[in-house]
């Protein structure tokens, strides 16, 4: 009877675990990739037909209602869109998407001349920069010449550093406002150093990104969004963190900007100071008591509702895209390290709790970003950066694989 009873048992327990949901394997990085890449793809050809009949906008984000909010050149963030298309026109060969991607890139390039303000880099080199880079088209490579120009005559010697805004009214509190974002801007600077033999485009990157390692960053490698310089003494009068919780909190694209700045500087420049601030930063976001179990960051490190704070996918994008590079910079566990993040970034990120529904969300790819909270501006909704920052992720992931 013993014996009846416990194989009784086995057989009961057997039935159970077969009857019992097994949880789904996971699917396969490559495949998770691909899918993106394809789904980012029909998204961004919605895009560019929606605003084919305005031939001078670019998408910026939605609005209140939902829909679709467009720029001009101008506005910092032009260049982003026209630089996604050609990321999707380099992974499809699709040459739709070269026509596309070629129409929006020649809707920025008035910004070559731009002087008063540091975002030229955003602006030219994302469109032209990649543009360049898959048609090896001269007249896209004398665009970034030009702006690299127009981008070194906001640089002061005494300082250090190429300022960020001029004296807007919600500027005027500083002096020589320098923002941590502005390092995003050197890659153009360092590409056109090398490719014109131009010293003094790559002095200013250098001296720029060595004063920002100096002045930005906190004893535990978070940074401040804003310093202002005195341009008599060249030394900060003003530490301050404008789009973040608080001065002293840790904005999360803030940190963002930094790593991925710092990862790039190494890229194109070699430095090993550059590659152990890279780390540096990282491992301070990666080992963040506030950093969610998905890897995707909210809005700000120190916000007072964690866990109910808003998530920021552009920010997310940005520090995945980073790491996949700055995983290929280091050795052993780090980089392994890394590279797990980044697999967790981007399947939360191709998730359907990021992804938009195709044809809506305004056609773009990702949701859930935060612009200004404090701002009360681009709460919790699509932002163009955050889609250009993740499809450059999955194809470097791609490429990786």
């Amino acid at each position: 009877m013993k014996h009846l009873r416990t194989t009784i048992s086995i057989l009961i327990l057997a039935f159970v675990i077969g009857c019992t949901p097994q949880e789904k394997p996971e699917k396969p990085l490559s495949k998770v990739v691909n899918e993106s890449l394809a789904f980012a793809e029909k998204q961004s050809l919605l895009m560019a037909q929606s605003l084919k009949d305005q031939p001078t906008r670019l998408p910026k984000t939605i609005d209140q209602q939902g829909e679709l909010e467009t720029c001009g050149s101008e506005w910092w963030v032009s260049g982003f869109f026209p630089g996604v298309l050609w990321y999707l026109y380099e992974n499809s060969n699709d040459k739709q998407l070269k026509d596309w991607a070629t129409n929006y890139t020649l809707r920025v390039e008035d910004q070559q001349y731009t002087t008063d303000n540091h975002d030229v880099g955003f602006m030219i080199f994302c469109s032209f920069g990649n543009a360049y880079r898959l048609t090896n088209n001269e007249a896209y490579k004398k665009v970034i010449e030009t702006a690299s120009e127009s981008l070194i005559t906001r640089f002061n010697p005494m300082v250090g550093c190429i300022r960020s805004w001029d004296e807007a009214p919600w500027s005027k509190q500083w002096e020589f406002p320098v923002i941590i974002d502005n390092m995003m801007n050197l890659e153009m600077l360092l590409w056109a150093g090398k490719t014109f033999d131009n010293p003094e485009f790559i002095k200013v990157a250098e001296t720029h990104a060595n004063t920002t390692m100096k002045h930005h960053f906190r004893d535990d490698f978070s940074s401040y969004h804003v310093i202002s310089y005195d341009t008599l003494t060249g030394e900060p009068e003003a530490k301050h963190t404008a789009q973040g919780y608080s001065h002293e909190s840790a904005w999360a694209r803030g940190q963002a900007w930094g790593l991925y700045g710092y990862v790039m500087m190494y890229r194109e420049w070699g430095n090993q100071a550059y590659l152990k601030q890279a780390v540096n930063i990282a491992d301070f976001i990666l080992n963040h008591p506030n950093l969610p179990e998905d890897k995707i960051p909210y809005w700000d490190f120190n916000a007072p509702d964690i866990p109910e704070a808003l998530r920021d996918a552009s920010a997310g994008a940005i520090i995945c895209s980073a790491l996949i590079e700055l995983s290929g910079y280091v050795s052993g566990k780090k980089s392994a390290d890394y590279l797990a993040v980044a697999e967790k970034q981007l399947r939360t990120l191709s998730s359907r709790e990021y992804l938009a529904d195709l044809g809506k969300s305004g056609n773009f790819i990702l949701k859930h970003s935060v612009g200004h909270m404090p701002n009360g501006t681009e709460i919790d909704v699509p932002l163009t950066y955050a889609d250009y920052y993740y499809v450059e992720a999955l194809m470097r992931m791609k490429k990786l694989q």
